[in-house]
């Protein structure tokens, strides 16, 4: 892999440190010692300070690394641009994607699309679906994937709904949640979740649950539930597998309907005319025909 001087600079810029910009970018650290240094020297100024406890970015290296990330995004942008000219399916695809869709649903579709279509690499993001539209906002993806109703203005693609579900291994009907000290166990989400549950719990019982626990995410709380310690509102895509010695309990509404969640799928109208989204949007469509 040749490692041009501007994704050099960018890499260290992210990482501040040596060791780690080193291993990202396959060099050895002497090897990426020197050539910092020669950069520097051509650029006449010190660009990064190190420290014991890393890499600090001088006022003049912050210019230098500015301008370094916009030449490789001006790159980029040539260069799909030449691809699309071209209709060959190759570059990058650059997707967003929320935790859970990305843990639980993702991998299968990239599977089938690395395999049907092997010259094209994968930049992959995670995070909350708030993150998620920040990113692709900025310009820095193609594709968005996230959970609950969005206002993109754009493309935007439905891709399926999932029930949430209470998890609990004692708990077997949804009225009990009010009549046992069994902790709740939440997990920090984006406010769009919170709201939905919070919604619910007030819309159907006019209250929310006694007691609480808050894990750090989503994993944290499936586990917690799974183990025993509390009950979880989880979405029903994280617990595929999981058929015995745990109840999972849908959010019925007063009317009978269950409590869903949508996942959709953004982008762009021009990112379209790029071959890398046109073809994964057509694994898509497959892979939802195969599943429903």
């Amino acid at each position: 892999m040749i490692v041009t001087e501007y994704e050099l600079l960018v890499c260290l810029a992210e990482e501040l440190n040596m060791r780690k910009s080193a291993e990202k970018l396959f060099l050895s650290q002497p090897a990426l010692s020197q050539r910092l240094q020669t950069i520097e020297s051509r650029w006449n100024t010190k660009i990064f300070i190190r420290t014991q406890k890393g890499l600090l970015l001088t006022p003049e290296g912050e210019a230098i690394v500015r301008h370094a990330s916009s030449v490789i995004d001006r790159e980029h942008t040539i260069q799909e641009k030449l691809e699309a000219m071209e209709g060959v399916v190759r570059g990058t695809l650059r997707i967003a994607c929320a935790s859970v869709v990305a843990q639980m649903w993702l991998p299968r579709v990239l599977k089938t699309f690395t395999s049907a279509y092997p010259n094209v690499q994968i930049s992959l993001v995670t995070g909350w679906s708030s993150e998620v539209t920040q990113q692709l906002a900025a310009g820095n993806v193609h594709i968005g994937i996230v959970r609950g109703n969005s206002t993109w203005k754009s493309v935007q693609k439905p891709l399926f709904k999932d029930k949430l579900i209470l998890v609990d291994t004692e708990i077997t009907k949804i009225e009990q949640v009010f009549q046992t000290n069994r902790p709740f166990v939440q997990f920090r989400s984006d406010s769009n979740y919170y709201q939905v549950i919070q919604d619910y719990w007030q819309r159907n019982f006019g209250k929310m649950p006694r007691q609480a626990m808050l894990m750090d995410q989503m994993e944290t709380s499936r586990q917690m539930a799974l183990n025993g310690i509390g009950f979880a509102i989880l979405p029903e895509v994280t617990m595929l597998g999981y058929a015995d010695k745990i109840n999972k309990i849908p959010l019925t509404e007063k009317d009978g309907s269950i409590l869903s969640r949508e996942t959709n799928l953004l982008t762009y109208e021009q990112s379209l005319g790029l071959p890398q989204v046109k073809a994964f949007l057509e694994i898509i469509d497959k892979f939802l025909e195969q599943v429903k």
